[in-house]
């Protein structure tokens, strides 16, 4: 990974300081939020149902956080939520010492964690689609695909190599200091973007709220391939939670992990997560962006058949290894194109209504995995059943990359549309 723009750009430096502290607290946290959830209950729906709280806000604030988004200042807005989410992280820390599990009333409990994830996940909305907005006035066009391959592969170290080891680390040590951690490192992260200095920006001036979104809206619209990358990023991502919100489950019941193998079973996917950043963006130039997608989808559905019949947690590692590297590569192609193609003053509304398409299916993929282990578990067995979100992605992305195949085609790196 060349470091030449973080060495020339102080801004770039800062934005990615902060993601990467913010994502290491991410990272302990998706650990210990649904490790902590498996302590209360071990209800597939239930389970499930924490993972659907922290994901329905990109369903129901997206359209109007892009609003926002464009009408205020994007470093300011970032700040502000990492300060809520670090207030909200410290109230899961008071929630496990004034009740520790087991716990009397597991739904009540749940219920209690659903809200506190949705209010996370809620300002987590506004804070991602501030500092995915924030990044082109930042770097040079010219240097966008190795900007964004440099912060998500930063994100991924943080996030899912390094933060789900020590949270198993840290659960062993004590139930709360996970949270403890995960509220400090949004502090630093609020601080960190404190630092920045970002060009001064003429927001244009405010209408009503319905007719700035429709702006968003109708831009979007006539532009076809960002909207049906957006409806198959949809089907991805609710395939990917489906699999993901059961494989605390999958590892515990199937594989006999604990919490710390648990974690190296997910810093597998990580480290995919960051060579797939590394080499995201020479991939792209080699092979173009609408080819790199095309193994996006092969990857996808390959890596989910073979968690489905697997048996060794090294196989899943492997699976979830080559997973993560097809998601950078399809972020770094899809994020850099959309980019460039949205004007400036439109940015953070139409990323919203991409989002809203591509990340609004999340929670009801993490509500499908619990339901269909649910589902099928009375009649074949909690392992199957426990396998069964995996097969069910596989067959749905073979589809959904076939039909992608057919369908997309990108423009030249760097064009304007």
């Amino acid at each position: 990974m060349s470091l030449t723009l973080m060495r020339r750009n102080a801004n770039y430096r800062w934005l990615v300081g902060a993601s990467g502290v913010s994502n290491l607290g991410d990272g302990v946290s998706a650990l210990a939020f649904p490790w902590l959830a498996t302590l209360i209950t071990r209800d597939p729906v239930l389970i499930s149902l924490t993972a659907v709280a922290g994901r329905l806000p990109w369903l129901l604030l997206t359209l109007p956080a892009g609003v926002w988004t464009d009408r205020i200042d994007r470093r300011r807005l970032m700040i502000r939520a990492d300060v809520f989410r670090m207030v909200m992280t410290l109230g899961v820390v008071a929630m496990v010492l004034a009740a520790p599990p087991p716990v009397a009333s597991p739904g009540l409990a749940i219920g209690a964690l659903c809200a506190v994830a949705f209010l996370l996940g809620s300002a987590e909305v506004l804070r991602d689609n501030a500092a995915q907005t924030v990044l082109p006035s930042v770097v040079r066009p010219a240097d966008l695909e190795a900007a964004n391959g440099q912060m998500w592969s930063i994100e991924r170290i943080m996030g899912e190599f390094v933060g789900p080891p020590l949270a198993g680390v840290l659960i062993a040590l004590s139930l709360p200091a996970p949270f403890v951690f995960d509220a400090v490192t949004f502090a630093l992260a609020a601080g960190l973007i404190w630092m920045m200095v970002v060009p001064t920006r003429i927001a244009p001036a405010r209408r009503s709220f319905r007719v700035e979104l429709m702006e968003g809206l109708i831009w979007i619209w006539r532009h076809v391939m960002i909207w049906r990358l957006a409806i198959i990023l949809g089907v991805i991502n609710a395939c990917a939670m489906a699999a993901l919100t059961m494989l605390v489950l999958f590892s515990q019941d199937v594989l006999g992990l604990g919490a710390v193998g648990h974690g190296l079973l997910l810093t597998c996917g990580a480290v995919g997560g960051v060579i797939g950043g590394m080499i995201a963006p020479a991939v792209a130039r080699r092979v173009g962006g609408t080819r790199s997608l095309w193994v996006a989808f092969v990857l996808f559905s390959g890596c989910y058949a073979l968690i489905g019949v697997a048996t060794s947690p090294v196989v899943v590692g492997v699976a979830l290894f080559v997973e993560s590297l097809g998601a950078m590569l399809w972020n770094v192609v899809t994020v850099s194109f959309r980019q460039r193609a949205i004007p400036d003053d439109l940015l953070g509304r139409v990323n919203s209504v991409y989002r809203f398409f591509g990340w609004g299916m999340m929670p009801v993929g993490a509500l499908a995995g619990g339901l269909i282990v649910a589902w099928a578990e009375p009649s074949l067995g909690r392992e199957t059943a426990l396998r069964l979100p995996y097969w069910s992605a596989a067959a749905v992305l073979a589809g959904t990359g076939l039909i992608g195949v057919l369908t997309i085609r990108l423009p030249v790196s760097g064009a304007k549309k």
